[in-house]
C-alpha cells in the first residue's frame, strides 16, 4: 500500500454505500443536485499551470513542446481522457458492487483522435476538442459471460459523469472578473 493511502473499500461497502445513497436519494430527491467544487488554474509561468481545490487537491499542467510548452507535466487534454478512464473503472467496480459481480482484474484505457488546426483558430470549422473518443475496457470475471461484461461496461460508460459532460451539449456559463490596480 503506498504512502497516504488509505485501504481500497471492499465490493461489500461499496454495493452497501451505493444502496445506502440510492436509498436516501430516491427518498429525498431534491438533495441530489449540487454545484460540484472548484477546480482553480492559476497560470505560473509559460503554459504551466497549477490547479488546486478546496480540500488541497493539487495537479500541475503543461501543453507539448510543439505550441511553446515545456512538456513538464501532462496536457489539460490528458488530464480529461484520464479522468473518464478512471471514472468509468470506477463505476464498472460500483455497478459489480450493486449487482454482485467479481471482477479479477480492470484496465480502463481512453484516448482520442484530435486536430491541432482547431486549438490554434485555423480553421473556423474545426473543433478545437477531440474529434472521437475511444474507450478500451479489458476486464475478467471468471463468473460472468462475456456479455454480462460487456453490459457492465455500457453500464459504466452510459453513467460516467465525465464522458457524459463531454458527450451532450452542457451549458456553459463565463464570468470574467478583470482586476484592476
Amino acid at each position: 500500500m503506498a504512502a497516504g493511502r488509505e485501504k481500497s473499500s471492499t465490493t461489500a461497502q461499496i454495493a452497501m454505500a451505493v444502496g445506502q445513497a440510492s436509498e436516501y436519494l430516491g427518498a429525498h430527491p431534491e438533495e441530489a443536485r449540487y454545484r460540484d467544487s472548484y477546480a482553480r488554474a492559476t497560470l505560473e509561468g509559460g503554459l504551466v499551470a497549477s490547479v488546486t481545490g478546496p480540500g488541497g487537491e493539487r495537479l500541475l499542467t503543461d501543453m507539448p513542446k510543439g505550441i511553446g510548452g515545456t512538456a513538464v507535466a501532462p496536457s489539460p487534454g490528458w488530464f480529461l481522457r484520464a479522468a473518464e478512464a478512471s471514472c468509468i473503472a470506477s463505476l464498472v467496480a460500483i455497478r459489480a458492487a450493486a449487482t454482485g459481480v467479481t471482477i479479477d482484474s480492470l484496465e480502463v484505457e481512453v484516448d482520442s483522435e484530435s486536430d491541432d488546426r482547431g486549438i490554434l483558430g485555423l480553421d473556423p470549422g474545426i473543433p478545437a476538442g477531440a474529434l472521437a473518443v475511444r474507450v478500451v475496457a479489458r476486464i475478467r470475471s471468471s463468473g460472468t459471460s462475456d456479455a454480462g461484461l460487456r453490459e457492465l461496461v455500457d453500464w459504466a460508460v452510459d453513467h460516467c459523469p465525465v464522458a457524459d459532460t463531454v458527450r451532450r451539449a452542457v451549458p456553459v456559463e463565463v464570468d470574467v472578473e478583470v482586476a484592476t490596480g
